[in-house]
This record gives structure tokens, C-alpha cells and sequence, in this order.
């Protein structure tokens, strides 16, 4: 039996009432490598299951849909990176569900993992942050957000760890997929797209301070996260324009803060009509890969970043949402952590701009991975407190009072 057979599907999105009737019906996994576009493929999966959403027994639930970065990328002819730590995970992955009867939720053990081998070293992390700098200074890009990966070998039930994930404070749009011999887990706070209806938007966070009147204050008053929460708020409303119906695209909020647990987040709303309301593949590309987790202009960036990252990002920093009654809800996969059967993968970067500071930049993201590392050691110890475990570790390293960017749609 699979080690991920008795993981329940929570992709994000999907209708709250039918999280425990959910019954799989049909598959199709994608890979870099095997040909077609996977816009298309992602396109023409779903129309085969465009229905109007009843929740009666047998009916057509929706679509879990799970798309990786490089198949963003792939989408608009950009480079994809290295080559994914975890090739078992694919690049697309789309599992149509039925009505089930309720059932109850697998009784979940317990879980470890350890050590942990980080992919490129504070100073390799460091270093590429002065590189983009360099390509910022040139005029190649404005902003590139740089990730990087972890791994460790795990035991015991997946369900657990997942279950782990999804509990860490401010998971709005985590969820799990899996298959065979793969798991995904997200905690990820920002939608990134709704498209339905004729309309579509974007929802990009970038920006994240202590949850008090001073890091408010702070946060509102930063020169540098508002730069680089305008520049992909400017670059969400040049991918949206793509497909929008002409003077449509619209910033119905920018830089509203949110309170997001123990922290105040940064968030915008772009959203527009569009042209062709039936052209999923045309939208897909025009916003894949997501744009708060690449940076801007996307292909610069992404020709950029192949080249310094060590290792592929995998299904983080992509797509993972469902479809349902001709609605499409897709969450951005950062606090993303992605199995195989032996290792665990995690990923943790953030946007660099020409304000970046180099030791800054690698701490940041060092404690974006630390707090999902310290949800999932938490499993183990058998503590239900996953969101304190979190934020307490970004008050550790930045203190209480200062102004971050925690999983803030930079990695």
C-alpha cells in the first residue's frame, strides 16, 4: 500500500462542505519533457468536467488542480529552472472528484523527519542576491524573488504531517493532493487567482509586520516593501491585461493591510473582464507562472534565476486550487511542502530588490522555512500549537516589532 493511500484531498478552493465526500473518478498527471502544452492540457482536463455544482450524491464534485512553477514557466516559453528535487511529484497534476457519503476523517499517527540538508549555503544564498542586485543595476530586471530548498528523510504517516501543514495560522488557502507516490501540502495564505463568470483577480501580498500599532506604522512607513508590492501589483495588471477585455483591468484595493494571525499583511485586489470568459489556457498563461513569487519582467527573471538556484522549485511557487461550476480557485504555493516516498521537501525564498540587504534577505528566508520545519517537528511532540510555533519563530529572529516579509507571496 502507498504511504500517501490514506490522505484525505483537501485541495483549496474546493466547497467546505464536500471536504469529507470527495471520491476521485479520474486522474491525468503531466511532466516537463513529455510534450504539449500544458495550458492546453489543463484547459481541455477541466472543460471535460465543467458542470454546475449540485453536491448531490454521485455528481461532479470539481477539479484539484496542482501546477508547478516550471510548468508555468513552460506555459510562456520560459526557462524552467533546475531540475526538480522531487520528480515523483509532477508538474500538473488534475484529479477529477465525485459525491461520495460523508466519511470519517483517517485517524492520523504520528510523524518525524530529520536532518535536514539545506541546498546552497548562507553564503551561495547571499551571493545570488548580490548577483540580481547587479542584474537590477543593468536594467535586466526590477525585482526577482530567490528561492531555496531543504530536504530530509521522514517517518511515519504522511496524513499527520499534512494535517500539521495545514493547521499552521493563516493557511486561507493551503490544502493537500497527492498520489501514488507523492504528497503536497500547503499553507499558503494568498490566493492567486479567481476566474469565473466572465471575471478574473489577483490577490499579491507582499509585505508582512508584527501584528502591533508600531509594526503597522512600520510597515505602511517602509519605502522598500511598498516599491516591490507596487512592482508586481503593476506586473499583475500587465498579465491580467493580456485577456482582459480593454480598460477593464482595475486595483480596486492597493497595499490594504490585512491582519493575517500575529501579523499585518500587505495585500492588493486586481481584477478585470475578461475578453474570452471560456479561454482557461489563455488565461493560464497570461498569469503563469504567479508573478509575487518570480518577479518582474517574468522572462528576464526567470533566464535570471535558472541560473542561480540550485536545485528546481518543484510545485512550489506555482498553482494548487480547484474547479468547480465553471469556477476556477487557485491558491500560490508558497509554505508549500512536497514528499516522495523517502525525503520531505521544503522551499523558502523572497522577493530581492535594489533596497535588499543581502544578510537580511537570507535570514528572512531561513525563517520562512524554519517555521514550517518547526510545525512538522511538532507532529512528533504531539503540540496542536502549529500557528504559535510559527509566528513565535519570526518574533525570535526579527523581534517583535519588525517589519518582514513572512510567506508574504515572496517564498
Amino acid at each position: 500500500m502507498s504511504a500517501f493511500s490514506s490522505v484525505r484531498p483537501v485541495p483549496p478552493g474546493a466547497p467546505g462542505v464536500c471536504a469529507d465526500r470527495l471520491v476521485e473518478c479520474d486522474r491525468f498527471e503531466w511532466r516537463l519533457g513529455q510534450g504539449g502544452d500544458p495550458a492546453v492540457l489543463v484547459a481541455d482536463f477541466l472543460d471535460r468536467w465543467r458542470g454546475r455544482h449540485t453536491g448531490a450524491e454521485g455528481s461532479v464534485c470539481g477539479v484539484g488542480v496542482l501546477i508547478s512553477a516550471a510548468a508555468g514557466a513552460a506555459m510562456i516559453g520560459g526557462a524552467a529552472g533546475a531540475v526538480t528535487p522531487v520528480p515523483a511529484v509532477p508538474d500538473v497534476a488534475l484529479v477529477a472528484y465525485r459525491h461520495g457519503r460523508s466519511r470519517a476523517a483517517p485517524v492520523s499517527g504520528g510523524f518525524g523527519a530529520g536532518p535536514w540538508r539545506r541546498s546552497w549555503t548562507a553564503s551561495d544564498h547571499a551571493k545570488a542576491v548580490s548577483l540580481v542586485q547587479e542584474a537590477i543595476g543593468r536594467g535586466d530586471v526590477y525585482q526577482a524573488c530567490l528561492v531555496g530548498h531543504r530536504q530530509a528523510s521522514w517517518s511515519g504517516e504522511a496524513g499527520a504531517a499534512a494535517a500539521a501543514v495545514r493547521r499552521i495560522g493563516g493557511a486561507a488557502w493551503g490544502g493537500v493532493m497527492s498520489g501514488d507516490d507523492w504528497m503536497v501540502a500547503s499553507a499558503s495564505p494568498e490566493c492567486f487567482l479567481i476566474a469565473g463568470e466572465g471575471r478574473a483577480a489577483t490577490f499579491p501580498i507582499k509585505g508582512t509586520a508584527a501584528a502591533t500599532e508600531a509594526g503597522r506604522a512600520e510597515l505602511l512607513a517602509s519605502v522598500k516593501e511598498r516599491a516591490e508590492h507596487v512592482m508586481i501589483v503593476d506586473l499583475e495588471r500587465n498579465d491580467l491585461a493580456r485577456v482582459a477585455v480593454p480598460g477593464s483591468v482595475t486595483v480596486e484595493e492597493l497595499f490594504a493591510l490585512r491582519s493575517w494571525g500575529r501579523l499585518w499583511q500587505a495585500e492588493s485586489t486586481v481584477s478585470c473582464v475578461l475578453a474570452e470568459a471560456g479561454d482557461v489556457a489563455g488565461l493560464l498563461r497570461a498569469m503563469c507562472p504567479p508573478g509575487s513569487v518570480t518577479g518582474t519582467p517574468k522572462l528576464a527573471v526567470l533566464d535570471l534565476v535558472s541560473g542561480l538556484e540550485p536545485v528546481g522549485r518543484g510545485p512550489a511557487m506555482g498553482a494548487m486550487g480547484f474547479w468547480s461550476g465553471g469556477v476556477l480557485r487557485l491558491g500560490l504555493t508558497i509554505r508549500t511542502v512536497a514528499f516522495d516516498g523517502a525525503s520531505v521537501h521544503v522551499w523558502a525564498g523572497g522577493g530581492i530588490t535594489w533596497r535588499s540587504v543581502a544578510a537580511d534577505e537570507v535570514a528572512e528566508a531561513e525563517a520562512k522555512a524554519a517555521g514550517v520545519v518547526e510545525a512538522l517537528g511538532l507532529v512528533l511532540a504531539g503540540s496542536p500549537d502549529f500557528e504559535g510555533a510559527f509566528f513565535g519563530f519570526f518574533a525570535e529572529v526579527f523581534g517583535p516589532f519588525g517589519a518582514v516579509e513572512a510567506q508574504s507571496g515572496g517564498g
